[in-house]
């Protein structure tokens, strides 16, 4: 620089140097860099004095992340509370500790301890039911034998004198009766089955052979009316083959009709069935 008097020139070198590094950080070239102003930090300066959106009434837009309008599971939220994720992991830390033998006994005592409360309660409140109460209660439900109500009743006392004492009352009081039994028999099994079926079950009860007798002869004034409505049911048309008879013969006889009746009702086969 030339200095004359009081005032002073810059010399052409310097006023060119500077013009340089004026036009170079105006248009962002590397040079600006070399005066102390990286890129990076440069990129920042921008971004950070960016002016925000703007909508269509001036207010300022901001962009907000998809999930943060719905809640994060607790287990994965990062936000959890620092205590909520401490007592889980320490929990976790302890049952791994734990034998898992001892997991096992511990659980299955604490649910023996349980049912026997429960089992206890219910004993409590419900109070055993006497002998003649559980024999009312099977012979409210439908008619019975006496071998069969002594049957299901042997099974709650030892004393066998008490339980034949005990049928003896039920009958004298009309509460037991075989008569009535073979009656109810007959009225739910006649319509589907022979006088055979019938006679075999009153004797799996050991219902009396006289009882058994009166029945057997009842049925029998009704047995082929009663043995061609069920083969009409289930064919309703004569056999037209050896097969086709055998096949009917065979239903019929497995329903506990007799081979009187089922030659009757299969016409031509009388002869291949011996009376009975």
């Amino acid at each position: 620089m030339r200095k004359g008097g009081s005032t002073s020139v810059p010399d052409e070198a310097e006023t060119s140097a500077a013009n340089s590094v004026t036009t170079s950080a105006k248009a962002g070239s590397p040079a600006a860099d070399e005066v102390g102003h990286p890129p990076e930090a440069r990129r920042v300066t921008r971004r950070a004095a960016a002016p925000p959106d703007l909508d269509d009434e001036g207010g300022a837009v901001f962009e907000v992340p998809f999930e943060a309008f719905f809640d994060a599971p607790a287990e994965t939220s990062s936000d959890a509370p620092r205590e909520t994720r401490r007592a889980t992991q320490r929990d976790a830390r302890h049952e791994e500790s734990t034998p898992q033998a001892d997991r096992f006994e511990r659980t299955s005592t604490s649910r023996l301890s349980r049912n026997s409360r429960k089992t206890e309660a219910s004993s409590k409140q419900r109070p055993e039911r006497s002998l003649k109460g559980r024999a009312l209660g099977y012979l409210s439900r439908r008619e019975h034998s006496r071998a069969e109500l002594s049957r299901k009743l042997m099974s709650f006392t030892e004393n066998a004198g008490e339980l034949e004492a005990l049928l003896d009352a039920l009958e004298r009081e009309g509460w037991l009766s075989d008569a009535r039994f073979a009656e109810s028999v007959v009225y739910r099994r006649a319509a589907r089955v022979g006088a055979g079926r019938i006679v075999s079950e009153l004797k799996r009860h050991a219902v009396g052979d006289a009882l058994i007798e009166e029945v057997n002869e009842q049925l029998r004034e009704t047995e082929l009316a009663r043995a061609r409505a069920v083969w009409q049911k289930k064919y309703g048309q004569l056999p037209e083959t050896p097969a086709e008879r055998a096949r009917q013969a065979r239903f019929l006889a497995a329903r506990g009709f007799s081979m009187s009746i089922i030659g009757k009702i299969l016409k031509g086969i009388e002869d291949s069935f011996g009376a009975e």
